[in-house]
């Protein structure tokens, strides 16, 4: 986390109007289109980046669907996932957090922001309700997160196991799955790096639409998106 205080630093005097707007946004959510949220939370992750040494190299922008209504599914690096995401693609999108995530000073703004859904592992009929809601959202042209490994890798560009259940907003929604491949994005703020520059690779892969998947289980689905993945990152590291 020490390159957020060198980010910081690099934009002096931009992190007041900056920090002021972050604020406003999450404390007038209902004030501001989706649109405009993210066009204010990309001008934010951009400066911040140039700011840190952050290079994001965005690859495959062309799998992205052009009819809004689908979800990511990255592999969890760390903290900065989202953040390299938002840099890196052009269609608003929100996401589905781990309750903890809520006392993190600044992510917790931009998930207000992002009218983002926090899940509490250890409550199941709060996590279906989740998965049921999101999938509505879904339905009705909204874009997601979802990270299926459940909690960020310790091992770098390893990949673990995604998790079966992770898929089930989408099923139900029956909307198209879009594989993320990142690559060093534990760097950023998980490496005790400080100024030393630093590429983030975003690899958004085909997506898998319902006709592929509809006679898959969940778990084949998982292994599926995971194989894709692994192999993106096997050919770029």
């Amino acid at each position: 986390m020490k390159r957020i205080r060198y980010m910081v630093l690099r934009n002096l005097f931009l992190v007041p109007f900056m920090w002021f707007r972050l604020f406003y946004h999450a404390a007038h959510v209902d004030k501001y289109t989706e649109e405009q949220h993210f066009k204010m939370l990309r001008f934010i992750v951009k400066r911040a980046n140039k700011g840190g040494n952050v290079t994001i190299e965005a690859h495959g922008r062309e799998n992205i669907p052009q009819k809004s209504g689908f979800i990511f599914f990255p592999n969890h690096q760390g903290l900065y996932d989202v953040l390299a995401i938002l840099e890196a693609c052009p269609k608003p999108f929100s996401v589905v957090a781990k309750k903890e995530v809520e006392n993190h000073f600044f992510l917790k703004r931009v998930f207000a922001c992002m009218r983002a859904h926090m899940i509490d592992r250890n409550d199941i009929r709060q996590g279906l309700k989740v998965i049921t809601d999101v999938s509505k959202e879904v339905t009705e042209g909204r874009n997601y997160i979802i990270f299926a490994e459940g909690t960020r890798s310790k091992n770098g560009n390893e990949v673990q196991d995604f998790k079966g259940g992770s898929f089930k907003a989408a099923t139900k929604a029956q909307c198209p799955i879009v594989p993320v491949a990142l690559i060093d994005s534990f760097k950023p703020f998980d490496s005790n790096t400080i100024a030393a520059p630093v590429t983030v690779q975003v690899h958004f892969l085909k997506p898998l639409y319902y006709d592929e998947y509809k006679d898959m289980k969940t778990t084949e689905i998982a292994a599926e998106v995971k194989r894709r993945i692994q192999d993106t990152i096997r050919r770029n590291v």
